[in-house]
């Protein structure tokens, strides 16, 4: 049975609440990003999450005319280069709000008036979870670009409830894991499907991912110095940043760290996650603590399965997230400590599997067996082979996006991401 038209558009409503208030507060000049890989232009980046929506429920499903003539040449990221992005002859921010706003009730008018219809459905929790990720991605820019804190994110360091920080790794038995999506699990991307059977090996997992304190300690050990920590590939990246220390830290002398959140130096806590650091900088540090990453299917047989044999949706059960299972919806401003969220815990005892962090996975991101692209071909296919697979979400994501299954990807270098990473034993 199709979701109701009143809940999608509710959902794309507040998705788009979202998008203008990661701009509303920035003036002009800060609209104004500089050319680099990790970001868009912000004008071009709100535009596109219309342009997407439009592109999708109202022209593709609906056969309706476009609102801008030359909107697929502006805003298709497909068929528009990066770097050409700052070149584009964009419409201005009145002009940029005006667009969204169109679209917005151009899309809003269609679900009331039309059938619920499954493709509907479809389209519309699809423009959502785009709108969410670009969201996320708008985060990213402002934590890369030392902008201000958006107002809605909180202020950091709210509690998250919780306890000491659990310690230790926890015994999973392995056995006959299910990899993936499941045909009625609902709205799932092409790179989730579909369920297929992989054996796991008995393995040890940490049951926090890996903390300011402990990951100080291979900075103090010389880890960024060390060659025979890194690939070839991770010491290439270390050299051209020079990089002693995660990118977003600064030593003050005596032992004393800071990180920078947004515009702003906090005092780095030691029982918070790392984060914001690369999938080479998680491999180095494994080389020199004798641990690993997870593989992929580890991290969701982790994640998703109980001792009997149920597989779950969340590591906590089947019920959604709430503030006490996961920190995530931006709710807190921050990561928090690695011992919040208790009641998160999955039954072998891992902790904030979902929600503060995204974990890096050992994985290269490839196809599950039979992949065939869903009709935004260019979501996954693009990317396979360069990109590393993370796992779980993070402070910086919407919980309606996440699910045990879900997989995200990035290339291996991006510091940008609010990610960190849980290690096993070897």
């Amino acid at each position: 049975m199709g979701e109701s038209p009143r809940l999608a558009a509710d959902d794309l409503r507040e998705a788009r609440l979202r998008t203008e208030a990661l701009v509303a507060d920035l003036p002009d000049h800060l609209l104004r990003v500089p050319q680099v890989e990790n970001v868009n232009p912000l004008l071009w980046e709100i535009g596109h999450v219309a342009w997407f929506q439009e592109y999708w429920l109202l022209r593709r499903l609906h056969g309706e005319d476009p609102l801008r003539a030359q909107g697929d040449a502006l805003y298709d990221s497909a068929a528009v280069a990066h770097a050409t992005r700052w070149d584009l002859p964009l419409p201005d921010r009145r002009g940029t709000a005006a667009y969204m706003e169109a679209t917005l009730e151009r899309t809003i008018a269609m679900l009331e008036r039309r059938p619920a219809a499954p493709a509907t459905r479809y389209f519309s929790e699809l423009a959502t979870f785009h709108e969410d990720m670009h969201d996320e991605a708008l985060l990213y820019t402002r934590q890369f670009l030392g902008y201000p804190a958006p107002a809605f994110a909180g202020a950091a360091g709210v509690s998250a409830g919780g306890s000491a920080s659990p310690e230790g790794d926890v015994e999973i038995p392995g056995g006959l894991l299910m990899l993936g999506a499941r045909p009625d699990d609902g709205f799932v991307f092409d790179n989730e499907k579909w369920a297929h059977p992989v054996l796991l090996r008995p393995f040890r997992m940490a049951r926090t991912p890996v903390t300011n304190a402990r990951y100080r300690d291979f900075v103090a050990g010389g880890g960024y110095a060390r060659r025979e920590l890194w690939s070839e590939e991770g010491w290439a990246f270390r050299s051209a940043r020079a990089l002693e220390h995660p990118v977003y830290w600064r030593r003050l002398g005596q032992g004393a760290w800071e990180r920078r959140r947004f515009d702003s130096w906090i005092a780095l806590r030691d029982d918070e996650p790392v984060v914001h650091v690369s999938w080479h900088e998680a491999q180095a540090y494994c080389r020199w603590a004798r641990r690993r990453l997870p593989s992929e299917a580890e991290w969701e047989f982790a994640a998703a399965m109980t001792g009997d044999g149920e597989r779950l949706r969340y590591p906590w059960g089947n019920d959604p997230p709430t503030a006490e299972r996961a920190n995530l919806d931006h709710a807190r401003g921050d990561v928090v400590a690695v011992g919040a969220c208790g009641a998160g815990d999955t039954p072998w005892g891992c902790r904030q599997m979902l929600g503060n962090v995204w974990e890096w996975t050992a994985d290269a991101f490839g196809p599950y067996p039979g992949f065939v692209t869903d009709p935004y071909a260019e979501y996954s296919q693009p990317w396979f082979g360069t990109h590393k697979v993370l796992r779980g979400g993070a402070w910086t994501t919407r919980a309606r996006l996440v699910r045990n299954t879900w997989r995200n990807f990035y290339l291996p270098h991006r510091t940008d991401v609010a990610a960190g990473f849980r290690t096993c034993a070897l």
